[in-house]
This record gives structure tokens, sequence and C-alpha cells, in this order.
């Protein structure tokens, strides 16, 4: 008998509403509905949009709210996700101590649960994806930002309030892109910001010796580099771009030997980037992580690609809700 949840994405940029059914340990997405956030800041437009978006969803597959066993929500920190609060996060202005669990409870009378994103991306790798089956497991979001799901012993680990695994908060280097309000952080190396800003410095540099850069024409286009421009140079062979994914490699292996070392995990998902630029990071990566891992850690620690990609998203927010005490599956 097939059993309905519902999944809330909700970021900066745009929000994703899901329709999931599960049948054992799979999940089918039957249906999904995104819209752009907008402005942030209003806020009371945005969830009115959800509630209305869920609705239409539920409607448009002939359901019932009854046959809806509960509802996920995945969205950037900080969270108090004990008592379902959406704190100040960075790229929600104006989302501030919005009672978000409360809300959809009252509106759908359904159990309703809160998470992190980078939090709601491991549970979907480890009930739907490369994680199945492991009970110690990391995984990092290596998109916009740089952050971490942690699960340890077979349960989702959160911390003292919710701050558990913002990894990108590490400073690699005294020096280096700016991430996370630090230089030469985690993720001022290993995110979409960090490798644009590498490779900005790298292109001046070329510049100022007079040299030619296949992927910048001059000076007055530095600035629209990205790292999606970086990684298309480098699977067509530019040199540069390519020395700039093995630098970002480099500061993914140090940060990995860090995590490894501490926590001991039996698998690494990495997400995002990684996905698309592994054959780049990856060799300098592991060439890191063999002088600085402790062996033992390192040998038993398999370090993949997200099996979900692009769909992370929708499934992370449909993880949320199967992770519900509350959800009777």
């Amino acid at each position: 008998m097939k059993k309905y949840l519902i999944g809330v994405d909700i970021g900066g940029t745009k929000c994703a509403i899901s329709l999931g059914s599960t049948s054992g340990n799979n999940i089918d997405i039957l249906d999904k509905q995104s819209f752009s956030t907008g402005d942030s800041r209003d806020v009371d437009k945005i969830i009115n949009r959800l509630l209305k978006t869920i609705e239409s969803i539920i409607q448009d597959n002939k359901l019932d709210s009854n046959q809806i066993r509960g509802i996920g929500i995945s969205c950037g920190g900080p969270l108090n996700t004990e008592k379902g609060i959406i704190l100040s996060p960075p790229n929600l202005v104006g989302w501030d101590e919005v009672s978000i669990v409360n809300i959809f409870t009252q509106h759908f009378n359904l159990p309703v649960k809160l998470q992190n994103d980078a939090n709601a991306c491991t549970l979907a790798e480890w009930y739907f994806g490369a994680a199945r089956g492991y009970n110690n497991v990391i995984f990092l979001t290596f998109g916009t930002g740089l952050g971490a799901g942690l699960i340890l012993n077979g349960q989702l680990y959160t911390g003292a309030n919710d701050m558990a695994g913002e990894v990108g908060h590490i400073r690699l280097s005294e020096h280096g892109p700016v991430g996370y309000g630090k230089m030469g952080s985690f993720e001022g190396f290993c995110s979409g910001g960090g490798i644009a800003q590498l490779g900005k410095t790298k292109i001046l540099e070329q510049f100022q010796m007079g040299n030619y850069v296949s992927f910048c024409e001059n000076k007055s286009n530095i600035d629209h580099i990205d790292a999606k421009a970086i990684a298309i140079a480098a699977k067509n062979g530019d040199p540069l771009a390519i020395n700039i994914l093995n630098m970002s490699g480099t500061a993914l292996g140090k940060g990995l030997s860090i995590i490894i070392d501490i926590l001991n995990p039996e698998i690494i998902i990495i997400g995002g980037i990684f996905t698309h630029c592994k054959d780049f990071l990856w060799p300098s990566a592991d060439i890191v992580m063999q002088q600085e891992c402790l062996p033992y850690s390192r040998n038993v620690c398999s370090v993949v690609s997200s099996t979900l990609s692009e769909q992370v998203g929708d499934y992370a927010a449909l993880a949320v809700a199967i992770s519900n005490e509350e959800v009777e599956l």
C-alpha cells in the first residue's frame, strides 16, 4: 500500500515542494513544483505560497490530505529543529524566529519536521542513496557553500544546538579565498564561490604576466568568472582551469583528513560540484589524504560522489518527513 509524504525545500533562490510515495524501503517522487523565492523578506507571502502549492499538489494528484502521512522541511541554518523554528539564515534575509513547523502543523494537521539542509541531504543518502547500510556517514554539500551532515553510530548527530557539521568554518590556511567569513577556510577553497575566487586570482596573475587565458578574454571579464566556467574550461583541457581545480582538491584532501581522523566514518559522500568535477578534484585530494590521514581510519573510509546528484534536495525534504518519529509508514 502506497503511503504519501510532502517534502518542502526552502532556499534563498527557490523553493520546491515534492510529493513522494513510499513502498517498503523505496520512495518515488510523483510530483514537484517550484517557484522563485524572490524577495526573501516577504516571509508571509512565501509561506502562504508554500501552503497553497502543497494544497495544489494534493489536489492535482487526486489525494485527500488524510492520505498524507507527514511533511518534511529542509532549510539552511541556523535552526532550532527541536522547536521547529527557522532562526536567521544568511540566505533568507528576514526569516527571524519563524515558527515554521507550528504554521504548517496548524494548517494541515499533520506531523511536520524541520531539518538543516545538509542534514536532510545526509538522511536522503542514508535512506535512498550511497550511504544505505552504513552506520557512520558524512555528507558534504560542496555547492554554493560547504556544510556537512553526520550520521554517527546509526543516528543523525546535530550537536548541542544544531550547529554540528559546520565544517566549512575550519581554517585550512592562513591565506586563501574567503568562505564562511574566514580567509583560507574549508568553504573558501571548496565551494562554488571559493573556486571562483581562486580562479579570479589566478587569471589576474596570468594577465599581469602577459599571458592569454582561454576562458577569460580580458580583465574586464574577470568579475564574471564562476566555478561553472572554470569547470567547463578544465573539461576542455585548459591547464590553468585544471590547476585551479587541483588547488581546490588539495584543500579538499586536507579537510577530509581532519574529518576522517576525528570522526572515523565508513563513508563520505560529496555532492554538488564534486559530482561534476571529481576527475579534477579527487586525484590531488587523494594524495593529501594518503599523507595526512591515520592509515587505519583512511583504509576503512570510502569517498564517493552523491548518487542522488541533482535530485538530492528533492529527496532530502522527503527524508526529513520519514525521519519524524510521529510519522507512521
